[in-house]
């Protein structure tokens, strides 16, 4: 562990306990990681307004992979953005209402939602902090770089394999990120693109490079880095592209092999 000089954890069911909050004392964690000269990444689902109101006192610090590959933030600049044709997101909005679907288009400024779906508020404002509920999305032009589709049945998995991939797959990145959640990107955009960006941005070795995942959209991820963990209360579908397991997120589990980072480095230093 010694060698690691960047690490990137997904938020929900992951660094995030199953209420949906960090780790104790974890802001302290980040800044021990940053001293001893090691990156720390946010890749989530959640779009960067939603990440920046968590880690905001680190927003010219630490790195953010927002939408699932679809932005990306180093030290307070944007260093990648794969923006959605307007065209694209709107042939999505009309298949989705043919769907059990409801869809959100993830702009870079808010998510925006039809009107007709706003009984769901409460869930949506979980990973949008920004939302905005219009008449029609398919009269919708903004800047957007994710469309993403919630299943209030908790068969997104199910509707992923009958329905979305089928229909989008071959032309654009489409991943489960839940039970009620798949997020569709341009394609090739994914969490380990990202993680291959970066590599080259910062000059650090994939290899030297760590991620935490619990399900589909963490993946790639996991596949790309050279020390790769799902989380004990991840998806067993996802084991087999994680190298380790780490205890569950309400164990607290990214925390702890943080804190085995910290002792390594800790060692490497009383060594020289």
């Amino acid at each position: 562990m010694k060698n690691i000089k960047f690490i990137a954890t997904d938020m929900d069911n992951t660094l995030l306990t199953s209420r949906g909050e960090l780790p104790p004392n974890f802001m302290t964690t980040i800044s021990q990681l940053l001293a001893a000269d090691v990156a720390f990444a946010a890749a989530s689902g959640r779009p960067l307004y939603t990440l920046l109101e968590m880690f905001g006192e680190f927003r010219d610090q630490m790195t953010f992979v927002c939408d699932n590959g679809g932005l990306i933030m180093h030290k307070g600049e944007i260093i990648f953005n794969s923006e959605l044709p307007q065209k694209d997101y709107q042939q999505m909005v009309t298949f989705a209402k043919e769907t059990d679907a409801i869809a959100i288009i993830c702009g870079l400024d808010a998510a925006y939602i039809a009107q007709k779906d706003e009984q769901y508020d409460a869930i949506y404002r979980t990973f949008y902090k920004k939302i905005v509920y219009v008449d029609d999305l398919e009269d919708l032009n903004v800047t957007a770089d994710k469309f993403t589709l919630y299943f209030p049945n908790n068969n997104s998995q199910e509707k992923y394999h009958s329905v979305f991939a089928p229909q989008f797959g071959e032309n654009y990145s489409v991943v489960v990120s839940g039970p009620e959640w798949i997020d569709i990107m341009n394609q090739g955009v994914d969490k380990g693109t990202a993680m291959e960006i970066l590599s080259q941005k910062l000059g650090i070795a994939l290899a030297d490079m760590m991620a935490f995942g619990d399900t589909h959209n963490d993946v790639g991820m996991l596949k790309t880095v050279g020390h790769s963990y799902l989380v004990a209360n991840g998806n067993p579908e996802i084991a087999k592209y994680a190298e380790k397991t780490a205890p569950s997120n309400d164990e607290y589990g990214v925390q702890q092999i943080l804190e085995q980072v910290l002792i390594a480095k800790e060692n490497l230093y009383e060594t020289h």
